[in-house]
C-alpha cells in the first residue's frame, strides 16, 4: 500500500498480517479522493474501523485538518500508530482506541463535527454496517457538520439501504469486488 498523493505521496505503508483486516486498495483510495478531492482542504475527516489508517492518512496527506481514527483492534492499532510515526505524523490527529459505537459516543460528548466521514467495517460483520449508519443517520446525527458526507466501503454485492434515518443514499461507485456508497444527510423542510 502507497499514499496515493499530497504531502505523503508514493510513501508506503504497512498493513496488519492476516485476513482479519482488508485495507482499501490503492485504486479504490484513488477513485474515493479523487471524488472527495474539492471537499479534503481544511475538513475533518472521521476514519472508522480505521485498520492500518491508509484511508485517514491519504486525508492527512491531501490537507485534512483533523482525522479522527476509530479502531479497537490491538494488531491494526499498532500498524497504524506506526504508519503515523513512520512518516513523521505528530499532529492533526486523534486515535480512539474502542468500538465504532463507543467512539461515536466520545466524539458526541465532545461537540466534534465532520465534514467527511468513512466507513470499512469487516465485510464479514454486515450488521456494522446497518448499525453504524443508522447511528449517523440518527443519535449521532449531531456529529455531521452542515453539508457533511458519509461514506461506506462494501462488498459490491452487498446491497445498503438507500435511507438510514437522516442519511439518504446519494451515489453508488462500484469497482472490482468493492463498492463506494456515498450519503449525505437531508435536510430538515
Amino acid at each position: 500500500m502507497r499514499i496515493i498523493a499530497g504531502q505523503y505521496r508514493s510513501r508506503s505503508l504497512e498493513a496488519p498480517q492476516g485476513m482479519a483486516t482488508r485495507p482499501s486498495s490503492d485504486r479504490l483510495r484513488e477513485t474515493l479522493f479523487n471524488v472527495l478531492a474539492p471537499r479534503i482542504e481544511g475538513a475533518a475527516f472521521l476514519d472508522l474501523y480505521a485498520g492500518s489508517g491508509a484511508v485517514g492518512i491519504e486525508a492527512i496527506s491531501r490537507g485534512a485538518a483533523l482525522v479522527a481514527f476509530a479502531e479497537r483492534a490491538p494488531a491494526a492499532l499498532k500498524v497504524l500508530r506506526g504508519n503515523l510515526d513512520k512518516l513523521g505524523i505528530s499532529s492533526g490527529f486523534r486515535i480512539d482506541c474502542s468500538s465504532v459505537a463507543a467512539a461515536l459516543k466520545h466524539l458526541g460528548k465532545e461537540n466534534q463535527r465532520f465534514d467527511l466521514v468513512f466507513l470499512d467495517p469487516p465485510w464479514d460483520a454486515e450488521a456494522e454496517y446497518a448499525a453504524t449508519l443508522r447511528a449517523l443517520g440518527g443519535s449521532a446525527k449531531a456529529l455531521l457538520a452542515d453539508n457533511a458526507l458519509v461514506i461506506a466501503e462494501h462488498r459490491r454485492k452487498e446491497h445498503l439501504e438507500d435511507r438510514y434515518g437522516a442519511l439518504e443514499s446519494t451515489r453508488l461507485l462500484e469497482q472490482g469486488d468493492a463498492a463506494l456508497s456515498f450519503y449525505a444527510a437531508r435536510t430538515p423542510l
